[in-house]
């Protein structure tokens, strides 16, 4: 150990303690081993036989050992000192370690109470691991305790860090692997302890666990000289403290012996490492508490280096094992065919000592358990852990009180986020008090037009400060960062330890975390299984700096596809709405940030729009999620005979910017003006909570009528979420084509044709009874795109008609 900045004990645990912890090591060991391998025979009461073990021997070993040390260590910390601490492990697959931990402390058994703490209990825990019907070999929510996904590597710091915000009394231990440090996301997580308020925040701890492989290679941060790791960890801001040993050149000590000098010798280590750490955490808060310091502190973090492995086989088949690659998944892999491998088994589990650990009943022995925390203070049981049991209902204002007049249909325009931004101001001054509101973003707060929180808040930020920054505060309510990884990373685990925010970003970019997503609505979809799991505030997305606006920047900044991605996952817990107008933002804005347990993702234009709806009007109609616009059809209620609908701002204005030339060069045309502010109300009911009746579909869209469809981003979601319905063969969609570049608004339209005049054209090609008789109309609707070309090209901007047309009515 190096580097601590207090005076601690060098050997703080007495030979009583010394012999109670490490015989907790053991057994969170040898269950962690069990799952892997046992199908019964749990406390080897009987010689261990073929048909005790699992057919597909499945986990991952390497990691875990380290794991359960930590965990082992951290309870010392949190019954003598009575901490408030939860573990997120970035190692995932250290799943055994951490259910044979809950196990042992009794959470497991609390949330499963099928498996008890006993003989059958322990054989219901070793079979349901990594088994047909049970759990995951990865950490994952039917962990208690747990609020990180073990599939993904790198965002375990992101998480911690999320958790700690505003939860000043709480402490994050988060164990970073060596392999997950060299993911993009981690690398640049170590950056967020420029955030931390020491006054008003917690504590992450990180744990770089370094035992030096991944699958099949060794690790970066493993294989550096000391003086560089430790160059490095400082310069991220942090002052490191060591703990090496256990045998990390290669070989292990099969059960751990405690009579072994190297383990007493980590025991003791490890448990002055942590004594110092919690004593510097502690004088840092002390100190911004009282006000006696405003600089930003030198957090603490602790480098664990040990054998992947540990305690494990050392050799097998002449080839070295622990503290190498090949103890990463399962270290005796042929145990059912190789009586070798088989014998080797038994003598690992057996050196664990489980005689010593376990009564008859296979309890564990009341010195083990004295090892846990008691009530909430257990790891596995922390409230945090399961954020429902702490959610709040946000203070919202009356999103009401903030919309916009509107006396006729398009006549105003105004911005739809700016204005949404004013009721976030007024959201995050409703709660200040209590703490449970943050905006996320990728340095996109002001340019996505939501400034107006800086009127009551400013953005967190510990570092260096200059006359010529705005709005930087050490506690603000807004963080960003330019990194979408680690934006979405804090906003979740502030939304799994129960508070409530919202992520804006550029709508091409937020792809960056197409994975991210994946993994929470994974998590949220297996959580809404588990009846001891409470529902957690929903994962917001506002996605502005849209496709159909991104003209100056260009094809890069091009892409609506994350409303693709997101449609993958299961209908409970997606939903995509795409409000047209202000008014439908600031209601569609109010329903999200009152969910639960949902992905909301909301795109909306930050340019001015017109206002097309007046607020009863858009409550109503965002309540609907789709409907007709009486006051932009000519059908007068009956038969149309064409269907003009839309979803986006950019299709809506396109639409009914048809439908006025329609209504002027075709006034016996029978026109249908359909808006869908919910994009889920087109799959059918049977799919989607919020999908349509096939009647509801038909009344709507008619069976047999033409329906030109204008929508935001690829026109082949449409065609995937409507196949299934009567008139699917009549429905032509019309949406961006991955056809871009530097241009003018309304040229995008055109060059994905989804302009007003391409739309026209569409009506006339699929009205049957229109016939040659609209061969005028089509020419002048033609030669209009043509000359919009040249003029853009010779002006740089848009036609005049397009650019000030105002619907009449």
């Amino acid at each position: 150990m190096a580097g601590p900045a207090l005076e601690t004990d060098r050997n703080p645990l007495r030979d009583d303690e010394l012999r109670a912890l490490d015989a907790y090591w053991r057994a969170a060991n040898y269950l962690s081993v069990g799952q892997i391998y046992l199908l019964d025979n749990p406390l080897l009461r009987e010689p261990l036989r073929i048909e005790h073990i699992k057919p597909r021997l499945l986990g991952h070993w390497g990691t875990t050992p380290g794991l359960n040390f930590v965990y082992a260590h951290l309870n010392r910390i949190i019954r003598r000192r009575d901490r408030n601490i939860m573990y997120v492990i970035g190692p995932g697959h250290g799943g055994p370690g951490l259910l044979a931990n809950t196990w042992l402390e009794g959470t497991y058994t609390e949330a499963y109470p099928a498996v008890g703490q006993d003989e059958d209990g322990m054989r219901r825990l070793f079979r349901e691991f990594s088994f047909p019907g049970g759990v995951p070999s990865h950490v994952a929510p039917e962990t208690p305790g747990s609020i990180h996904e073990g599939g993904e590597l790198g965002y375990s710091l992101a998480h911690a860090y999320g958790a700690a915000l505003d939860n000043p009394d709480l402490l994050v231990a988060c164990v970073v692997g060596d392999g997950e440090a060299e993911t993009g996301p981690l690398a640049t997580s170590w950056h967020i302890n420029k955030f931390l308020n020491p006054a008003t925040d917690g504590a992450v701890l990180p744990i770089l666990h370094l035992n030096g492989y991944k699958i099949a290679n060794p690790t970066l941060l493993a294989r550096i000289p000391h003086d560089e790791l430790d160059a490095l960890l400082r310069g991220y801001g942090y002052l490191p403290h060591y703990v090496e040993g256990g045998g990390v050149e290669g070989g292990g000590v099969e059960g751990g012996d405690i009579v072994g000098a190297g383990q007493v010798a980590m025991h003791q280590a490890m448990a002055a490492a942590m004594d110092s750490i919690v004593d510097e955490i502690d004088m840092i808060q002390r100190s911004a508490r009282a006000g006696e310091t405003t600089e930003r502190p030198q957090w603490p973090l602790l480098v664990l280096r040990t054998p992947k492995g540990w305690t494990g086989p050392s050799e097998v088949d002449g080839n070295p094992v622990s503290g190498t690659w090949r103890a990463h998944q399962v270290p005796l892999a042929g145990v059912r065919e190789n009586p070798d491998h088989f014998h080797r088994l038994e003598s690992w589990l057996r050196s664990y000592r489980p005689d010593e650990l376990f009564d008859e009943r296979g309890t564990p022995r009341p010195e083990l358990i004295a090892q846990a925390p008691v009530s909430t203070r257990r790891m596995g049981a922390n409230p945090h852990a399961n954020g429902g049991l702490l959610t709040a209902p946000l203070t919202l204002p009356d999103f009401q009180d903030y919309g916009r007049e509107v006396d006729r249909p398009g006549a105003t325009t105004s911005e739809p986020t700016r204005v949404l931004g004013r009721w976030l101001r007024d959201v995050v001054r409703a709660n200040e008090s209590k703490r449970n509101f943050r905006l996320f973003g990728p340095d996109e707060t002001a340019s996505n037009r939501l400034d107006a929180v800086y009127e009551v808040t400013g953005k967190q930020w510990l570092g260096e400060t200059r006359e010529t920054d705005e709005h930087l505060t050490p506690d603000g309510r807004v963080i960003e960062m330019l990194s979408e990884h680690v934006c979405q990373g804090l906003l979740e685990g502030y939304l799994l330890t129960g508070r409530h925010g919202l992520f804006s970003c550029y709508e091409a970019f937020i792809h960056i975390v197409d994975s991210m997503f994946n993994q929470h609505a994974k998590w949220l979809k297996t959580s809404h299984a588990l009846d001891w799991r409470r529902p957690v505030p929903s994962l917001n997305y506002l996605l502005t700096s849209h496709v159909w606006r991104q003209d100056h920047n260009g094809f890069s900044h091009q892409d609506p596809g994350f409303i693709d991605h997101v449609m993958n996952k299961k209908a409970e817990i997606i939903r995509v709405y795409l409000p047209p107008d202000t008014n439908t933002l600031l209601s569609v804005a109010d329903h999200c940030l009152r969910s639960r347990d949902y992905v909301n993702v909301v795109v909306a234009g930050k340019n001015a729009t017109p206002e097309w709806l007046g607020m009863d009007e858009a409550v109503l109609h965002c309540t609907r999620g789709a409907g007709i616009w009486e006051w932009a059809s000519s059908d007068e209620g009956g038969e149309p005979d064409v269907v003009l609908a839309c979803a986006g701002d950019a299709p809506t204005l396109e639409v009914l910017a048809a439908t006025s030339i329609l209504r002027e060069r075709l006034p016996e045309l029978k026109v249908r003006v359909v808006n869908v502010v919910d994009l889920m109300r087109l799959q059918p009911a049977s799919e989607h909570p919020h999908g349509m009746t096939d009647a509801e579909f038909d009344a709507l869209f008619t069976t047999d009528k033409p329906v030109l469809f204008a929508y935001h981003g690829y026109p082949w979601l449409i065609h995937r979420l409507t196949y299934r319905r009567r008139n699917h063969a009549d429905i032509h969609v019309r949406g961006y084509k991955e056809e871009g570049t530097t241009t003018t608004p309304f040229d995008m339209l055109v060059l994905n044709d989804m302009d007003r005049f391409r739309l026209v054209i569409d009506v006339l090609d699929r009205v049957p009874h229109l016939g040659v008789r609209t061969a005028r109309l089509r020419q002048d609707m033609v030669d209009t795109r043509t000359r919009h070309r040249a003029w853009t090209r010779a002006h740089g901007d848009d036609l005049p008609e397009v650019r000030d047309w105002v619907w009449q009515g």
